[in-house]
């Protein structure tokens, strides 16, 4: 199985790159396979590639969602150690 995440793009590099935040995790992805990327963008990243934009509703609904999980997922490991 693939993940691919949303990111939100805080610095356009050199050619094709660009920093991207996730959370305050900052990571450099190239932007080859996506024209027309703008700093504050959100992009879909996949092994350090963006592999299209994302609006921005859509890219914090997501990202939403994977904090639920991660929630759920503390919670359900909180109380079978307990």
């Amino acid at each position: 199985m693939c993940l691919a995440i949303p990111a939100r793009v805080v610095e356009l590099c050199d050619g094709d790159e660009a920093v991207v935040d996730l959370d305050g995790v900052r990571k450099r992805i190239s932007l080859a396979m996506v024209e027309d990327v703008a700093v504050g963008d959100y992009v879909i990243v996949h092994v350090g590639f963006a592999l299209q934009k994302l609006d921005v509703e859509e890219a914090e609904a997501t990202l939403a969602l994977f904090r639920e999980i991660a929630a759920q997922q503390a919670g359900d490991a909180a109380a079978q150690g307990a």
